[in-house]
């Protein structure tokens, strides 16, 4: 194994409550950034919330990375067309900058609205492309008035988006306020191989200096696999070099479905002399 050098990039995770502890020693080795996975679901949102936050808090003493959490996500699009979901929605995230507040978080992600059948639909509903913009906006612009105050940043992840121009168009409209690109290879190596999307690093490269959260997984490009990296098929020195290309800085976030793997991909990235 190569030996990592200081002006590598270092990695991140993304980790459920549950997996803090066992990953803690690791986390502080180095300022790895942290992203919270246990404040997605609604019945934690509803619930009181206060102890889990505590307690991580606790857990994170001497943490020197940057924190934040991924942000709720099931069962709506931040771009509704229905008024009464729009309202929802914006609740949820207020909610999930309560939890920041407490924890001390800086970033929550949040999930692109673009879809497959929007892109292949793009021009035989003239006004969606407005539309999606208003109803984002609506939802968005109190959560982002606040998120600014509060020094938080979302982090708008691509998700079934094919064309990676598309996130950034709409921070653009909504005038970047405390709004920054986050692409997830898994996501961007399935629309590359499923649903007609660039490659990974296309994905990358096309955020520049806005990229500021990178969920890395690997997969196989047929689904969202979150796979142990070197496990499936991305070209991650391909990546790693779009990363650096880019000039940003953003939180490198290992995101697994099997968190076994957290530090093994962290070790194979090393080994490969891409970040450490």
């Amino acid at each position: 194994m190569s030996h990592p050098t200081p002006d590598l990039p270092i990695l991140g995770a993304a980790l459920g409550h549950e997996d803090l502890a066992a990953h803690r020693d690791w986390l502080l080795e180095a300022p790895r950034d942290l992203e919270l996975q246990a404040f997605v679901d609604a019945e934690v949102l509803d619930g009181d919330w206060s102890d889990l936050a505590a307690d991580t808090v606790r857990l994170l003493d001497g943490h020197a990375g940057r924190l934040g959490i991924h942000g709720p996500f099931w069962g709506f699009t931040i771009a509704s067309y229905e008024p009464e979901v729009r309202k929802i929605v914006t609740r949820r995230f207020q909610q999930a900058l309560d939890v920041c507040a407490a924890v001390k978080g800086t970033h929550v992600v949040i999930h692109s609205p673009f879809t497959t059948w929007g892109y292949n639909h793009r021009g035989l509903y003239p006004k969606d492309a407005t539309r999606t913009v208003e109803a984002a906006r609506e939802t968005l612009a109190p959560v982002l008035s606040r998120a600014a105050d509060m020094g938080v940043t979302l982090m708008l992840e691509n998700i079934e988006d094919i064309d990676p121009a598309d996130r950034a168009a709409l921070c653009e409209a909504l005038d970047w306020q405390a709004l920054a690109l986050s692409v997830d290879t898994g996501h961007a190596h399935y629309a590359h191989g499923s649903t007609g999307g660039p490659p990974v690093d296309f994905f990358i490269r096309a955020a520049g200096d806005r990229l500021g959260h990178v969920h890395l997984q690997d997969a196989d490009g047929f689904a969202d696999r979150h796979w142990q990296i070197g496990h499936g098929t991305i070209l991650w020195p391909a990546v790693f070099k779009a990363i650096a290309e880019t000039g940003a800085n953003p939180r490198l976030i290992l995101e697994l479905r099997d968190k076994a793997g957290v530090i093994p991909s962290a070790r194979h990235l090393e080994a490969l002399g891409l970040a450490r």
